[in-house]
């Protein structure tokens, strides 16, 4: 395999191929299908061998199975690679799931759904770097953002430190000339957001950033109030978060595209959405049509959830399972809950890779969401006790 070969030069020559996937994922998306399927191969095979070699508790795993390094050598292999099911994260000790010493871990970040139970995940100081690299590395690719405006409609990392989605949003800051927080003391008021938008008119261009609904909140007050936007040619609207609020409530995305065209003022191709979790370190980014496109680096297999030794074909819904090199930490290969579809190349899209889209949670799975959601419930409990609160109740 030319790629393993590719995999092996770069490590003789004392470079990581893990760093220098991350800063080409142009290059990535580049290569043929076959070339980049090898070159994530040999990503994963490498972080295989590590997390069997230092992790006593998924290496017991692997033998029950009787799987070991010889027994991954191409990528047909990848699927006998055992999973972590996903609530193991949530579990009281979940300490076990470290490759790494507990006193090599730099940031812990949480996400909690409906069940109010946390699921936790460590990032030692590499994987740090392998997460920020990777995020940047796409938001670049996919965004193209250097300037501009972020009106961020979600608390601060301030706010809530160790809240993964809002750690990922943050990150974008950076690459802005200005931003604000609009959700303060688990309270939006969406006057305040519009006035912002007034400020930075015909100075920068401007960006709405945040999770799915709580941009919706905004587009309520927008139609209730009978206000419509023009924004920027430029303009992104991105979203991170979820699609179902806290109630079952899910959002139609469909319906909120095309609330964006008429109270936003903006094309389709601007309204952007993030699939990521806060147990890996992939995210998956929609393209100008609407269509995610999976990290080059990491892998998407999805199994038959009556059968998870077994994939499903291109276009078939099946249960989302993560091959990620990129976590060093605790081993990145996740059996998640949620219910996706691999979709084929279009005619007209050069960049190679996997394509995914999001369906929905496995119907047995006891929780939905993210912390998105229970910050949706704390706002909606908050409106009845400030008086200037968006005015729109669902």
């Amino acid at each position: 395999m030319k790629n393993m070969n590719l995999h092996n030069t770069l490590i003789q020559s004392g470079l990581d191929p893990v760093k220098v996937a991350l800063s080409s994922v142009k290059q990535l998306y580049a290569m043929t299908e076959p070339q980049l399927l090898d070159f994530k191969f040999a990503l994963i095979a490498q972080s295989f061998n590590f997390h069997y070699s230092n992790n006593p508790f998924y290496r017991k795993a692997c033998e029950d199975k009787n799987i070991s390094s010889a027994t991954i050598s191409t990528p047909a292999d990848l699927i006998k690679i055992p999973l972590l099911p996903i609530h193991l994260f949530k579990a009281n000790d979940n300490y076990k799931l470290l490759s790494k010493n507990l006193n090599s871990i730099e940031l812990e970040m949480r996400s909690t759904g409906t069940s109010g139970i946390p699921s936790v995940s460590r990032r030692c100081s590499e994987t740090v770097d392998n997460v920020i690299l990777g995020i940047y590395a796409m938001y670049r690719e996919f965004f193209e953002i250097s300037k501009g405006a972020g009106l961020y409609l979600c608390p601060s990392n301030e706010e809530i430190p160790e809240m993964g989605m809002i750690k990922a949003l943050n990150l974008m800051a950076g690459m802005l000339d200005t931003h604000k927080f609009m959700v303060k003391n688990e309270t939006f008021i969406p006057e305040d957001a519009l006035e912002q938008l007034a400020r930075w008119e015909n100075n920068f261009d401007r960006h709405i950033i945040g999770p799915p609904f709580l941009i919706n909140r905004f587009i309520r007050f927008l139609k209730a109030t009978d206000t419509r936007l023009k924004l920027d040619k430029n303009t992104l609207i991105i979203t991170l978060g979820g699609w179902k609020r806290f109630s079952g409530e899910i959002l139609s995305r469909k319906e909120f595209n095309q609330e964006c065209v008429e109270y936003l003022g903006v094309d389709p191709r601007q309204i952007r959405d993030i699939y990521a979790l806060v147990e890996s370190n992939v995210v998956a980014i929609d393209d100008e049509r609407g269509v995610k496109h999976v990290s080059p680096y990491i892998h998407f297999s999805v199994r038959d959830p009556k059968n998870l030794d077994q994939e499903v074909a291109v276009g078939e819904v099946g249960q989302l399972a993560i091959l990620d090199p990129l976590a060093c930490s605790t081993p990145g290969f996740i059996l998640t809950e949620d219910l996706v579809r691999l979709l084929p190349k279009q005619e007209g899209d050069e960049r190679s890779g996997q394509r995914v889209e999001y369906v929905m949670r496995l119907p047995e799975s006891t929780e939905f969401g993210c912390c998105a959601v229970n910050l949706d419930k704390q706002l909606d409990n908050n409106e009845d006790s400030h008086a200037n609160a968006c005015p729109v109740i669902v």
